[in-house]
């Protein structure tokens, strides 16, 4: 599969669901990188925790170029331009902040890979969309308006693609809450990805638990 910007884009849309992950262990994050995208979200978000992160993201990229090649590797938690150089020189496929960096997309522009900035205002999504960012990342979720929020936003701009992290569940409810107001896609992760299945090495659940959320998101929009 190739991983050019519009491929991944429509990947992200088209699964609905990004789980959001880390863990300083190499076997671990490929046995649940792996688990997502055999449970229909190939599209995932490693996030840049702790020292040596870079390192790790390379191996991991390297590991799933040759045995995966359908997983679309991106990278999250990323605040400076030389940070996202150094993992877009490992093999991300998008880059995620948690706010917005004119830096950072500029970099990620230079080499046509997509870039999620984070979002807490409307002044934030404009100046993303002139950065160029086709989706951005609502953040914190449920903490700056939620639902209410993306709907009030998709009034004036109705072109806008939002994908919260931090306050979507994987249940229906939630699910038809936040579809229903408009976002394209959600970050996910301990809910989706939960510590005790991490612990207990149940990758068998991981992948059943994103396949659930997966469908979820598909049966909503086609109703």
């Amino acid at each position: 599969m190739r991983h050019d910007r519009l491929t991944v884009l429509n990947a992200l849309e088209a699964q609905g669901v990004c789980p959001v992950f880390y863990h300083s262990d190499l076997d671990v994050c490929l046995n649940v990188i792996r688990a997502c995208a055999a449970g229909g979200a190939p599209v995932v978000e490693f996030t840049n925790r702790g020292d040596f992160a870079v390192d790790l993201f390379g191996d991991l990229a390297r590991e799933l170029q040759k045995t995966n090649p359908e997983v679309v590797l991106g990278i999250g938690s990323v605040v400076d331009a030389p940070t996202a150089a150094l993992f877009l020189n490992r093999g991300a496929r998008f880059v995620v902040s948690p706010c917005l960096v004119p830096d950072v997309a500029r970099v990620c522009n230079r080499r046509m890979t997509a870039y999620f900035p984070g979002c807490g205002s409307v002044t934030d999504i404009g100046n993303a969309h002139e950065l160029g960012c086709e989706v951005v990342k609502l953040f914190p979720g449920a903490s700056v308006g939620g639902p209410d929020f993306v709907k009030a936003v998709m009034g004036p701009m109705p072109w806008t693609k939002i994908m919260p992290t931090g306050g979507v569940d994987p249940d229906e409810a939630s699910i038809a809450k936040w579809f229903g107001a408009g976002i394209v896609a959600a970050g996910m992760g301990s809910k989706l990805i939960t510590d005790a299945a991490v612990k207990s090495a149940d990758w068998a659940g991981i992948e059943a638990q994103v396949r659930q959320t997966v469908a979820a998101v598909k049966a909503f929009r086609s109703r």
